[in-house]
């Protein structure tokens, strides 16, 4: 059922969410782990890999460390593997052009986490003063329950921004589909080439490095290889 599909996906994205800063960081948060994890659990693992492949690449150089706050990579990866392996049948659409509309969807939509993301630490950084003065007051139990809503606040931060992407993206979805479906099933091999192309330009972008030519080409050919494989 689409409702307990979106619903696990759901439980997926606040465990990812959290790992990507707040809490574990086993790299479950990285859109080549979540994604496949959300397909495998949704029964269709291949979708889940080749859109984790996909939004790796584009958003690989911009990691949230410290005081940066790159657009939520994780939650675009695991809803657009929801929509795409839950509104497919429902839509009549299955394959990869359905799966290519699903992300292209999602990658603008996921910038709210962006805001969301900007928020929580704003709330948190207001928590982090609470818990300092409950330990210099001695009162322990205090700062753990602060320490808590914090990372209670980064999980509904993440759900959040799971719904909000798929909210809206089921209605563009929905509403495009008939008119896209004839354009993506025509371009989709060349669109499934141009996403590690444009990832790997966006990582020479921001990689600061003189032997670019080179890099190009290997990056380029392995998530060519990559893409193939899957």
């Amino acid at each position: 059922m689409a409702v307990s599909d979106f619903l696990l996906a759901g439980c997926v994205s606040i465990i990812a969410g959290l790992d990507r800063t707040a809490a574990l960081q086993l790299m479950i948060s990285r859109p080549i782990v979540a994604a496949p994890l959300t397909g495998w659990l949704l029964g269709d693992p291949l979708t889940g890999l080749h859109i984790g492949a996909m939004v790796e690449l584009l958003w690989l150089g911009r990691l949230p460390v410290g005081a940066a706050i790159p657009p939520d990579d994780t939650q675009v990866a695991i809803s657009a593997v929801a929509l795409a392996v839950t509104l497919g049948p429902l839509e009549g659409a299955s394959g990869l052009p359905f799966t290519l509309l699903a992300v292209m969807v999602a990658l603008p939509i996921g910038k709210i986490g962006q805001a969301f993301d900007r928020m929580v630490r704003h709330y948190n950084g207001r928590l982090l003063h609470k818990a300092e003065n409950a330990v210099t007051e001695g009162r322990f139990r205090d700062a753990e329950n602060c320490h808590l809503q914090g990372l209670l606040h980064f999980a509904a931060s993440s759900l959040a921004t799971f719904v909000v992407i798929v909210f809206l993206g089921a209605g563009v979805l929905h509403f495009s589909w008939p008119y896209l479906q004839g354009p993506f099933s025509e371009a989709g091999n060349w669109l499934k080439v141009a996403f590690p192309l444009v990832g790997v330009a966006i990582i020479l972008g921001t990689g600061h490095v003189t032997r670019g030519k080179v890099l190009f080409i290997a990056s380029f050919s392995a998530a060519l290889l990559l893409l193939w494989l899957v």
